[in-house]
């Protein structure tokens, strides 16, 4: 949805994340046309026929920039300094450490969309969805981002897009100053709110303390149990690091030790470390749960087909595939993280038929499809979950798989371009994609999550 290893940023179909020079220089100003938002959150303008990629700005807006970032031939990047011409959906920033009042290297990131207002973002990020697909997925779709329901994210200020976060890291600099990053740097600026927190970790967050020698500081609310503050210090270098004989060992025990919470959706519990995996917003976790259950067709589903949830986590998906079909279902989850696969097989106990491998989902897939043919009839009439990280699932997992022959794919993805490309390879393969849905977990921030399904072509 939503520090952990499955959410890491793409890079395909936008430009990499620009980093602020050291070494002030001389400004170059401009005035920019905004002309729409690109994939990433940044917003497009042309100056003398070149682009530019230039933060804080709304289409439709006339901006004064300072560019940042001239070193390239086809693009520079620039940071929005004064807003000349305001669009009707700009507000004051939610986050007042973040507004474009604030020289852009003191500004917070992490909410790079609380200056819209919120049926605007959503709209932006329906525009970025559509596109990706039609460039990178050969597809037109026709696509709302739905707010997340109220009923699934109690306390949650959908009009404000605040109060959604039950995870968050503040960095700690050298000084043992504690804040987020500056956006698009490794600056931590001190702020005295985390509005897009829920008000149980803001009520924790040690902001106006100092942690010399932390790396950084977890603050998680896991809907199952109390909210909690985690320092995480320096690991020690040199002598004082394991030696190899013994890391394996050493590793072990810390894993045996690690602290486990539970999370609660509907009449679920979850276990999962609590420096695992799970979706950040209050409500995501229902609401991918809701949205699997709706987009997965009944009338191709066989319960007794080897229906899979790659990169299934702790099985939140897989059990929402049982719930809405029933206990009798069988259903195998692969996931590459141990510990997490560890506490699938907890949190899908009460299933006969239900189970949870470790192991890498290429590979994985490359052994079914190098078994006998008893073993890959199996996947032949199943349902295949497939939730991969924010890079997508890649060439060789859609190739092994469409050559599995699954009924029908639902795709949980948090990158529209990494579905448009995953969505273009499926239907090089004869699969289409019939049903799309996406939903605004990320409130205030350019991500957005889809759920796909695809099926083979008739």
């Amino acid at each position: 949805m939503a520090a952990p290893r499955r959410r890491r940023p793409a890079r395909s179909g936008g430009p990499a994340p620009a980093r602020r020079s050291a070494e002030p220089g001389p400004v170059l100003e401009l005035e920019l046309e905004v002309e729409r938002i690109a994939h990433g959150g940044i917003a497009v303008a042309h100056h003398d026929g070149r682009v530019v990629f230039v933060a804080d700005a709304i289409p439709g807006e006339l901006v004064r920039a300072h560019v940042v970032d001239a070193g390239r031939e086809r693009f520079w990047r620039a940071e929005t300094v004064e807003v000349l011409r305001a669009s009707p959906d700009r507000r004051a920033h939610v986050w007042p450490e973040a507004s474009v009042d604030r020289a852009p290297e003191r500004r917070a990131g992490g909410a790079e969309f609380g200056h819209i207002l919120m049926p605007r973002q959503r709209a932006l990020k329906a525009d970025v969805l559509r596109d990706a697909l039609a460039r990178f997925g050969g597809v037109e779709a026709d696509v709302d981002v739905e707010p997340v329901a109220a009923a699934l994210a109690p306390g949650v200020d959908e009009d404000a897009g605040t109060g959604w976060r039950t995870r968050v890291r503040l960095h700690v600099a050298a000084d043992g100053t504690v804040g987020p990053y500056a956006a698009r740097s490794h600056t931590v600026v001190p702020v005295a709110s985390l509005p897009l927190a829920v008000p149980e970790l803001a009520a924790i967050a040690p902001l106006d303390r100092t942690f010399p020698g932390a790396r950084w500081i977890d603050l998680v609310a896991p809907s199952g149990g109390r909210p909690e503050a985690v320092v995480r210090r320096h690991e020690p270098r040199g002598r004082d690091r394991e030696r190899s004989a013994g890391r394996r060992a050493a590793a072990e025990a810390r894993d045996a030790a690690r602290p486990v919470v539970a999370e609660v959706v509907g009449d679920r519990r979850f276990a999962v470390d609590r420096d695992g995996f799970w979706q950040v917003h209050r409500g995501a976790a229902a609401t991918l749960t809701r949205a699997v259950q709706e987009l997965v067709d009944p009338d191709r589903f066989d319960p007794a087909a080897e229906n899979h949830d790659l990169y299934g986590g702790v099985g939140l998906l897989a059990a929402a595939v049982g719930d809405r079909f029933g206990p009798s279902v069988r259903i195998t989850t692969v996931e590459a993280d141990a510990r997490a696969t560890l506490h699938a097989g907890e949190n899908l106990a009460g299933w006969v038929g239900a189970r949870a491998i470790t192991g890498r989902v290429d590979g994985y897939l490359e052994e079914l499809a190098g078994a006998a043919d008893a073993a890959r009839r199996g996947l032949r009439g199943a349902t295949v979950v497939l939730d991969p990280p924010r890079s997508g699932a890649g060439r060789d997992v859609v190739d092994r798989l469409a050559s599995l022959g699954p009924a029908q794919v639902v795709y949980v993805a948090c990158d529209p371009v990494a579905l448009a490309r995953d969505v273009g390879l499926f239907r090089e393969r004869g699969f289409e994609l019939e049903a799309l849905r996406a939903y605004d977990l990320f409130p205030n921030t350019h991500h957005v999550e889809a759920v796909a399904r695809l099926a083979a072509r008739v």
